[in-house]
């Protein structure tokens, strides 16, 4: 594409498509650059997102993508941006497929990537009966007996959302606990079991969990699981324009979406660790609008002069 359209979005997702229908409605040109691999393909529904509670993520993309093509100015290719080189005012976008594009501004909706443990049998049940986030799957398994596989510094948090749902759980180190004393005797106080043994093996029964299986011949019967993924950027690209970002890979953005890049903009779980569907959506939203008040003042001078 050698035209010169006002935006490039690098994502898909909910934070993608909202900031997609903004600017399709503000009359400014755009593509949507998505490889359909998103974050939440492995869970059967999207929860927490008003009027939308319960939806499958690939329907809830669906009616998105057929909303958005009302509007003729915005354009879908599901494809991976490989390279970004160039300004503000002039990007070019290469893609796995060979495509090119060159856009006035930058939208990273690129999310973050969950790299599970390397945990026998996680994999059955990534999606079905073991999830990453209580507000996200937490309903569905209340006042059941759960599993909660962490360690450091982030069992304290974890416990403590997760007892909003159930006060049946327990935790599972998968190994040394790499806790203090002080949390140590704080789990304690709430009588919260703990077993630090290498996890053996979950078993499961058509993608429904059963139990945590111990290397030491321990088990820990329960209904579900929720633990604790290494997260990592959707895409190294904003790193490589010079985006600035938190130790935990989220881009910095100001209010309105935009990054210390001048012309780059970033939204969703790129963006935040508020990793919720009805959150990136309104981060692309608020980005969107960002960038279409940015084009606009830019157009402004350039008649004045």
């Amino acid at each position: 594409m050698e035209k010169l359209i006002d935006v490039g979005i690098i994502g898909g997702g909910p934070a993608g498509l909202s900031a997609a229908l903004v600017l399709g409605r503000a009359r400014k040109s755009a593509v949507v650059i998505d490889d359909g691999r998103p974050r939440n393909r492995v869970t059967r529904e999207i929860h927490g997102f008003l009027t939308r509670d319960g939806i499958r993520p690939h329907e809830f993309r669906q009616i998105a993508k057929e909303q958005i093509s009302v509007y003729p100015s915005i354009h879908f290719a599901e494809d991976t941006a490989v390279t970004i080189t160039g300004t503000d005012g002039d990007f070019h976008i290469a893609t796995a497929q060979g495509a090119a594009y060159r856009s006035k501004k930058l939208l990273f909706a690129s999310g973050m990537k969950d790299l599970p443990p390397e945990i026998d049998g996680l994999a059955e049940v990534y999606g079905k009966s073991a999830f990453v986030c209580p507000y996200c799957d937490g309903w569905e398994l209340r006042d059941q007996p759960l599993a909660l596989i962490v360690k450091g510094a982030r069992a304290l948090h974890s416990a403590k959302m997760l007892s909003g749902w159930t006060n049946q759980f327990s935790i599972c180190t998968n190994g040394p606990d790499e806790w203090t004393d002080e949390q140590r005797g704080e789990l304690k106080q709430h009588q919260i079991p703990v077993f630090d043994s290498p996890i053996k093996h979950i078993e499961s029964s058509d993608g429904m969990v059963k139990r945590v299986m111990l290397e030491d011949g321990n088990d820990v019967p329960c209904k579900g699981i929720f633990f604790a993924p290494v997260l990592v950027p959707g895409s190294d690209l904003p790193q490589a324009l010079g985006c600035q970002a938190t130790e935990a890979g989220a881009i910095i953005v100001d209010a309105s979406g935009k990054t210390n890049v001048p012309g780059v903009y970033s939204a969703g779980d790129a963006a935040t660790e508020l990793y919720q569907a009805i959150t990136a959506a309104s981060m692309g939203s608020l980005a969107a609008a960002g960038i279409n008040g940015e084009l606009l003042s830019e157009a402004w001078r350039l008649k004045g002069n």
